[in-house]
């Protein structure tokens, strides 16, 4: 199995034509960040790891403001990358951000959608919001396609707790773009993409970014902590190898409650789970964490491809068969002991006749 991973390629100069045609547009390549492709996170008045335990697969950088604190108590910064203090390279990066989110700005509305993300499933395309987007809690926003998302906000932008942004049949999250025009909270589980804010990015406690937090001048990026965001910096120099398990499904019976779990090793942690191809069996549901269950309804045998992404946006899917076989009809208990009862009693009766 083999992790997929994309670097982003310069735009081409029809492509706010292109994004402005029809609804919902497809853009072929990926709108530059130029300077900023390094970088996880960057802030321009400050960077606070306000909890413990957040790991960043990305250079952190601030500009023009020099606050980075609670690094590397709070928040670490996994090699080769680094953090960059209003340096030349934070500097470039910022001009670089701020590129990116007026060439974002300055796109065609494409698709206009309601504030509400939570349950649907997009296309590749440019897509906007007259004021603000949400993800409501315990709800997914599902992205199927291998082209480039573009999500124009016109206010906040807040993924609530429980969230989920999934990616399905080749979406990146190097792919996907969240120009924000006020500040955005990713409370949820998972969310993916680029994300260049105004007013600043925040990670509630737990949260994970495949992508990057950027913001232009006047905004500050915050974690909450127990953060992870990566998954799009150049100098990763790709992905590892993630490898999914189990490797087959153990057969399932009609009528009978069914549970297993997918896991994933090789990437980081946590993995967020999908069907690609193909249906489950009938009663069966598999859930982001990985927890595939239900009851059976259909005998049979399905197979799809499953496909567990990282934390950091790499990802490796996995072809998986399932057996539903027809339960074995069982007298019941009741049934068992008056049969049995009335066995022995024929054949005491037989005897007590032998002998008299």
């Amino acid at each position: 199995m083999n992790c997929n991973y994309r670097r982003l390629t310069v735009v081409g100069a029809g492509l706010a034509a292109l994004l402005s045609a029809a609804a919902p547009v497809s853009a072929q390549t990926a709108p530059s960040v130029g300077a900023a492709q390094s970088f996880a996170v960057l802030g321009g008045t400050t960077v606070t790891a306000a909890g413990t335990g957040s790991v960043i697969n990305g250079d952190v950088g601030v500009s023009p403001g020099t606050s980075i604190t609670g690094f590397p108590a709070g928040a670490v910064v996994v090699p080769p990358f680094s953090t960059h203090v209003n340096d030349g390279a934070a500097i470039a990066a910022q001009t670089s951000a701020t590129a990116l989110y007026n060439t974002l700005a300055a796109l065609g509305s494409g698709t206009v959608l309601g504030p509400e993300l939570g349950g649907l499933t997009l296309t590749p395309g440019t897509y906007s919001f007259s004021s603000t987007a949400n993800i409501a809690s315990g709800t997914t926003l599902t992205l199927t396609g291998g082209g480039i998302f573009i999500f124009k906000v016109g206010s906040a932008l807040t993924a609530n707790v429980l969230s989920n942004v999934l990616l399905i049949n080749g979406a990146n999250p190097c792919n996907v773009f969240f120009q924000v025009t006020g500040a955005a909270t990713l409370n949820g589980l998972n969310f993916v993409g680029t994300v260049v804010a105004q007013a600043g990015v925040t990670l509630g406690t737990g949260a994970t970014l495949a992508g990057r937090a950027l913001t232009t001048s006047a905004g500050a990026v915050t974690l909450s902590g127990g953060n992870t965001i990566g998954g799009c910096s150049a100098a990763a120099g790709g992905c590892p190898t993630i490898s999914l398990a189990p490797a087959t499904l153990r057969n399932g019976t009609v009528g009978v409650p069914f549970t297993q779990t997918l896991t994933g090793s090789g990437g980081t942690a946590p993995y967020t789970f999908g069907v690609t191809t193909g249906t489950l069996s009938a009663g069966l549901s598999l859930t982001p964490a990985g927890v595939l269950s239900g009851t059976p309804t259909t005998a049979g045998t399905s197979t799809v491809t499953v496909r567990g992404t990282a934390a950091d946006g790499c990802f490796a899917e996995l072809p998986l068969a399932m057996t539903i076989v027809t339960a074995v009809p069982t007298l019941p208990q009741f049934f068992v002991v008056l049969l049995a009862t009335g066995l022995a009693a024929a054949g005491w009766v037989r005897l007590r006749r032998g002998t008299v």
